[in-house]
């Protein structure tokens, strides 16, 4: 049976993510961190409002901080 290295979950938005917004993924999560501890949607909106995401982009990125920080 052949195995799949397909990424799967928030972290396959990453490529599109730098694609499109022109940064690594490092630079998104010094972003998050920096902006200190926060609720889940007030990432997304920080993502959105100040730095102009998308509401999918800026989920996944605030998905994979959250679930580092733990």
């Amino acid at each position: 049976m052949a195995t799949s290295n397909t990424v799967k979950g928030p972290a396959s938005y990453f490529p599109s993510i730098e694609s499109k917004y022109g940064k690594p993924i490092s630079h998104w999560m010094e972003v998050l961190q920096a902006a200190g501890p926060l609720k889940h949607m007030e990432y997304v909106a920080l993502l959105k409002t100040e730095h102009g995401m998308g509401h999918g982009h800026a989920n996944a990125l605030v998905a994979v901080h959250l679930a580092a920080s733990k």
